[in-house]
């Protein structure tokens, strides 16, 4: 169980921690102190919802699909992964990898929810990552143990999300340097590299 729970945590924070708008979003809003709560909450309740969607999707309705092509689905979802974690290495090597800040000001707390609700669900890479890609990855648990990967993919949201808006203000310094993006995309590609390989020898391909 243990195994289940750490390769869902960090798969989910893997596919959260990246320079996007919807991070620089929360992180301006824990700088200037507006709706702190609400923001992280809205990200990390919005992302545990879709995880939770795509798991018992794959789970329930493509379950004879699953079984029937799991090795096939395995080894993409390892391909998948792995060219994450070249994107990553990539931008590790890029000198000028930063966070920006200064777009989407808002005060009001609708406002504000709405400019989240756009960045969060227009976005096709978040329905991608979390249904798809966690959906499918966590087939290769069963019973117990695939409520055990549901529950460490969805608190990887809280913990980032709630870490980013209420430690913005400490964050801030640190990752205006291009350095520690770099040494943060390294850190992440080892780990999609890693669970890569683990699918791999999980649908039989290596």
């Amino acid at each position: 169980m243990i195994s289940a729970f750490l390769t869902g945590f960090f798969l989910g924070m893997s596919l959260i921690v990246a320079i996007g708008a919807q991070n620089a979003f929360v992180l301006r809003q824990g700088i200037l102190g507006y709706h702190v709560l609400y923001v992280a909450l809205f990200c990390a309740v919005s992302d545990a919802l879709l995880i939770c969607i795509g798991i018992a999707g794959i789970s329930f309705f493509l379950n004879n699909f699953i079984s029937q092509y799991a090795n096939f689905l395995f080894g993409f979802s390892a391909i998948w992964l792995a060219g994450y974690g070249f994107i990553r290495l990539k931008s590790a090597l890029r000198p000028d990898s930063e966070l920006r800040v200064e777009s989407s000001k808002s005060k009001n707390l609708t406002s504000t929810l709405a400019i989240l609700f756009m960045l969060t669900f227009a976005n096709p890479h978040v329905y991608l990552d979390t249904m798809i890609l966690i959906g499918s990855i966590s087939q290769q648990f069963s019973g117990d143990h695939i409520l055990i990967f549901a529950l460490g993919a969805s608190l990887a949201s809280f913990v980032f999300f709630f870490s980013l808006a209420y430690g913005a203000k400490l964050l801030m310094p640190i990752m205006q340097s291009p350095n520690s993006w770099r040494k943060l995309d390294f850190l992440i590609a080892i780990v999609m590299f890693f669970i890569s390989i683990k699918l791999a020898y999980a649908g039989n391909w290596l």
